[in-house]
Order: C-alpha cells, then structure tokens, then sequence
C-alpha cells in the first residue's frame, strides 16, 4: 500500500517529534511491505515567519490532497503579541475547519509500567482504567456568535452555545461506533439539568441508541463527571461530550495518566483522512535539545494507522513496542523522576528496536 502522509512538523519540539513518528512509520513500511510519501507543510509560527501567515493556503490543499495528516505543535512565547488572527494556535482552528473534522479522539490510558507515575490513591491505580473521549469538535460555544455589548451593568461580553441535531447525531454515532468496538459502554457527558443544548443532546442520543441496542448509554452530568473521572476513572469506557466540555475533561483524563507526553490524538471527519497528533504543546523550553518525549506522536502515528488505513496489525505493533520499551524501564525525562533518561532521538531507537 502507497500512501500520502503531510507532515505539519510545527514549532518548538513539533519537528523532532514529527521526526522520530516518520521513523517508526518507514519501520512499519518496511516490516509491513507499505510506501508511505511524507510531505512537509508549514503551519503555525514557522509559517508566519515564512509567509505572514500561520495557515498558507498551500499548506491547506497539500492536507486536502493527502491521505492522512501528522501535526506536531504550533505556538510559542515569540508569537504571544501577534493579534488572534494571527497567532500560531488559529492555524488549528483552520486547518479543522478546512478538513471538516467534527471528531476529537482522545485516549486516556493508564500504562501498568507507570502506575506509580498517576497521582490518584493506589486503590484506584490497581483497577487501571482505559478511556477513549470522544469531543465534538466543530461546534458548540467556541464557535457561537459572540461579542461585546452594553447589559444591566455595562460593558459585557457574550459566547453563544449553539448545536444542531444533525452535529450531535454525527458526534454520537462515532461514540457508539467506537464503543462497539471496545466494552460497549458510553457515558454521555452534559449539563441537562441548566443548559437546553444539553437537553436537545440528550434527547438525540437517547433516540440514536435504538441503532445500537448493544451499547449501553447513560448521562452524567459535566460537574459530576469531573469528580467520577478522579474518583474511579475505571468505570469509563468511551465518554461523548460538547467542545468545551470535552477540551476541559480531556484535559483532566491526560493528568491521571502520569504524563501528558504519553498521549495521542485523533481528529476525524466524514472522510478517513483525519488529523492526527499529540495533546501536548510545543514545549519551546526544550526545543532542539533532545529532551522531548516522542511517544505521544508515536501513538499518534499508530491511531493514523488504525482510523484512516484501517491497518490494524500495524498499529497494534506500535503500541506493543511502546509497552515493551516502557515495560522494559526505559524513560524520557518526563516520566524519569530523576532516574537516567533517554533523549528523543535515543526513545524512538529504542521502539524501533522494539518493532524489529
């Protein structure tokens, strides 16, 4: 198989880590018998010092013309004074945009090797927990009407929540999708009991889960669900929840894990091309230094594999080689506490060895 990867390597560690997921892409070809053609784009900070631009136009038709995408990550305190148009983090929200991607995946896994690394009671480490948060991703607040205006006190600004049925039926189908293919278990995430948008999402999953009569589907509130996911994260298996609530929960899901440089992320839309990339940021702080954690990018790599190419054996081969490589004690800074800690450079040897 030949297929088209752009590469959007990014600011601050983006290209190393970009760099080291090429390297166990070419392994997987090689063990595998595929071609993968990778095209570098640029995007965010490097594309406006290059063009004035964090999105070109050129970067934008090379992701559309591409069989997959792998981002790194953009932004860093060079660009902090640029207006919002302009500054590097637009540049996700446009390339979303033009994908038309409308599914965020993330998942939140608790490695058995770094159990001790997860800052909740060894009680709940022992049950080990594996969740997969699904977040919309194209709608709801952070793309509502908003403002200033003149209220009761003044001076106000407003954000406007918005959802249609048809963005939460595509949402929830990918929720039960993907449940179906893991524990069959969804918990819906929303604020019923204040917000209408919360009530039209119950109403509609509800409706929807006659279609999957496999699959149980029952409602938690966001409140609520903040507190479950640190008070026993096990009882989760796929959560489906809004833009904001899911960029506030998936957040909170990456910290139990021990580190946020372990986890990946899907972005997908109607076609299987996707968007696929680390949760974490830039880190400009150890840019170039070979301190950076490349595993998150590779795992990314691996979800790429999995969502837009359904090769599953492939992918599955890179997340056995982590797992061996992590079981094996082997660790990049961020998860040495202190111990020897391999580079970027030496990690990714390190899997690639794995994967031999």
């Amino acid at each position: 198989m030949k297929l088209n990867i752009a590469l959007l390597k990014g600011d601050g560690i983006g290209p190393e880590i970009v760099d080291s997921a090429v390297r166990v892409l070419n392994k997987i070809g090689e063990k595998f018998g595929h071609e993968f053609v990778f095209t570098p784009y640029l995007i965010g900070g490097a594309a406006i010092d290059a063009t004035g631009e964090p999105l070109p136009k050129e970067t934008v038709e090379g992701c559309l013309a591409s069989d997959s995408v792998l981002l790194g990550a953009v932004g860093g305190p060079k660009w902090d004074t640029l207006p919002g148009n302009k500054r590097p983090e637009k540049a996700l929200l446009g390339i979303r945009s033009a994908m038309e991607l409308y599914t965020n995946l993330r998942p939140a896994r608790l490695y058995p090797a770094l159990k001790d690394d997860c800052p909740l009671r060894p009680d709940i480490v022992e049950k080990g927990f594996d969740i997969l948060i699904v977040r919309e991703l194209t709608g709801g607040i952070y793309f509502g009407d908003r403002g200033y205006r003149d209220g009761k006190y003044g001076e106000e600004a407003y954000d406007t929540e918005c959802y249609s049925r048809l963005e939460i039926e595509r949402i929830c189908r990918a929720a039960f999708e993907a449940a179906m293919v893991r524990n069959k278990r969804v918990i819906s995430i929303d604020k019923a009991n204040v917000l209408e948008t919360s009530r039209l999402w119950r109403k509609t999953i509800h409706e929807m889960a006659s279609e999957y009569p496999e699959v149980t589907v029952t409602d938690m509130l966001v409140d609520n669900a903040a507190m479950q996911l640190v008070r026993n994260p096990s009882q989760f298996d796929v959560i489906v929840t809004t833009n904001m609530f899911g960029d506030i929960l998936s957040d909170e899901a990456s910290q139990i894990t021990g580190s946020i440089g372990m986890l990946p992320s899907a972005s997908l839309g109607a076609t299987k091309r996707g968007l696929y990339e680390p949760i974490h940021g830039s880190a400009p702080d150890i840019a170039g230094q070979n301190k950076a954690n490349p595993i998150a990018t590779i795992l990314s790599a691996a979800m790429m594999l999995r969502y837009a190419f359904a090769l599953e054996a492939e992918a599955l081969a890179i997340e056995n080689a982590v797992d061996k490589v992590l079981e094996a004690g082997l660790r990049t800074a961020d998860i040495a506490h202190g111990a020897d800690a391999l580079g970027t450079v030496e990690m990714t040897d390190a899997i690639l060895a794995a994967l031999a």
